[in-house]
């Protein structure tokens, strides 16, 4: 089972598509997201996201002012105020 994530920015769609894990610093601490998450709302603070494809790829975001995390039926979507693609995305 895959997750499918969706990362935007008040900008832009900066990535989507299919992962095995998303990784995310939250105003609580860091999350690490897998299949069978329990829903879950979470506000983000500034640092990375991590997208672990489902083909060993991984994609790195830098989240600069916040936003949200939503996770829902496998369904992960990150809002954020400012995001870029990292420059050490693979």
């Amino acid at each position: 089972m895959t997750l499918q994530v969706e990362l935007v920015s008040a900008e832009a769609k900066v990535w989507s598509g299919t992962a095995r894990m998303v990784i995310a610093r939250t105003s609580e601490g860091e999350i690490g997201v897998l299949t069978g998450h329990e829903p879950t709302l979470a506000l983000l603070a500034p640092g990375k996201v991590t997208i672990r494809g489902e083909d060993g790829s991984t994609v790195v975001a830098e989240v600069k002012d916040g936003g949200f995390l939503s996770i829902d039926h496998d369904r992960v979507t990150v809002v954020a105020d400012t995001a870029a693609l990292a420059d050490s995305a693979v």
